[in-house]
């Protein structure tokens, strides 16, 4: 069809039999569009559209041509114009620009602000705050925390520009706390944007507190995004880099960036390094005895660990080993923490998919699918993509089919 064919056909499908009648009517089209009675396209103009040299309508007509025929001039035989974005891209980026605005608000507010007296009692209750946030992201999933501790990180960051002394000190420790649990809030949901932008604030404020054990912790902040990213070199080079002075770190901290390590091993296929970094952190978890405020899931999460070398295995492709040891895992996690239970099931219908028994994954994913839409945790619905994808040989049979149904409430959710 010759460039010119294919506005001719769309004007055509409108019922324009002659090029004098589709000029009146894209005339009159154009005018209600733009309120402009001064809106007009002559016979002329639309012949030579349909010529052999069309050119290009300027921006107004184009959204008028598109709005008449459903189709961009592009699409319409025109030559394209070098810059040409179409009005609707424009819309998306807007959207997208004010999005990133809302998730950087609360870590980009200018300064200097009215000073004002900080009680060293905050920095207790800020600590004291935080734990209940740790609960609360386990038995609520992501969205329903981000604004109430984005606020509080906000309130922190106030505060510090007051703040003197140890005083200071602890809120700049207890913020950088707070900022890593806003980027995995963010992770968790699926905006990984916002979770780096966010892990790149938690770096900021560890480094401002000179804190060792704050600049590894976030590190390994930065190297589960790397994880989710399917980025394997990155992540080992961060826990590298976390672990370089590591005779300086509490236990808490090389058992974080052993454990990231071993999932950037999981990566780049190496199960051996996987296991000798997961030994390495388990041999090191009985030595865990500080007080500080973050960083405590290898204290709070049962099997921790066992947790980590199932996900590692289940990448690996070793689903009768991941399978076992989702089996011992799940023993043990309480019906409360329904997000992270969800996403443990979820990778446990993987294990089973992987070793054979589609029938398993199928009867786990129902179950997965009712914490998923109740969560809306974007981990738990890659997850579920994951287990979709090791269901391919069955898509066709009707255990497929009874997947498919399982997962219909999840996908429509998204």
């Amino acid at each position: 069809m010759g460039r010119n064919d294919a506005l001719r056909a769309a004007r055509l499908g409108k019922g324009w039999r002659t090029v004098e009648k589709a000029a009146d009517a894209l005339s009159m089209h154009g005018q209600q569009l733009l309120d402009d009675r001064h809106f007009t396209v002559s016979a002329r103009t639309w012949r030579r559209w349909e010529g052999e040299r069309p050119g290009w309508p300027n921006e107004e007509t184009a959204i008028v041509i598109h709005d008449a025929l459903g189709r961009w001039p592009e699409d319409l035989g025109f030559t394209t114009s070098p810059g040409w974005i179409r009005p609707e891209h424009h819309e998306e980026e807007k959207v997208k620009r004010r999005e990133f605005g809302l998730v950087t608000a609360a870590a980009l507010v200018p300064g200097p602000l009215a000073r004002q007296h900080v009680d060293p009692a905050l920095v207790s209750y800020f600590q004291e705050q935080l734990e209940g946030h740790y609960r609360a992201d386990m038995l609520l999933g992501p969205h329903d925390l981000i604004g109430t501790v984005s606020a509080q990180y906000q309130l922190i960051d106030k505060l510090l520009r007051s703040a003197k002394g140890e005083t200071r000190n602890g809120l700049l420790r207890v913020g950088a706390a707070y900022a890593a649990l806003v980027g995995w809030l963010y992770q968790d949901a699926g905006d990984m944007q916002g979770a780096s932008f966010w892990r790149g604030v938690t770096q900021e404020i560890a480094m401002r507190s000179r804190d060792p054990h704050l600049v590894g912790y976030s590190l390994v902040n930065q190297a589960q995004v790397r994880t989710d990213l399917g980025d394997g070199h990155a992540v080992i080079d961060l826990c590298e880099a976390a672990l370089e002075d590591e005779q300086h770190l509490v236990p808490k901290v090389r058992i974080m960036a052993r454990q990231q390590q071993a999932h950037g091993a999981s990566l780049t296929n190496d199960r051996s390094v996987v296991d000798r970094l997961l030994d390495d952190a388990d041999r090191l978890l009985p030595r865990v005895d500080d007080d500080l405020p973050w960083g405590n899931a290898c204290r709070r999460t049962p099997g921790y660990l066992e947790v980590q070398r199932a996900t590692c295995y289940g990448r690996l492709g070793l689903g009768r080993e991941a399978g076992a040891l989702w089996d011992q895992v799940l023993r043990g996690v309480p019906e409360t923490a329904r997000r992270d239970r969800g996403v443990y099931m979820a990778r446990q219908a993987t294990a089973a998919a992987a070793a054979g028994d589609p029938d398993q994954a199928v009867h786990i994913a129902w179950a997965v699918a009712d914490i998923a839409v109740e969560t809306r945790s974007a981990r738990m619905r890659r997850e579920l993509g994951t287990l979709h994808h090791a269901m391919r040989p069955w898509h066709d049979a009707p255990i497929g089919q009874d997947l498919a149904e399982a997962l219909a409430p999840v996908i429509e959710g998204s």
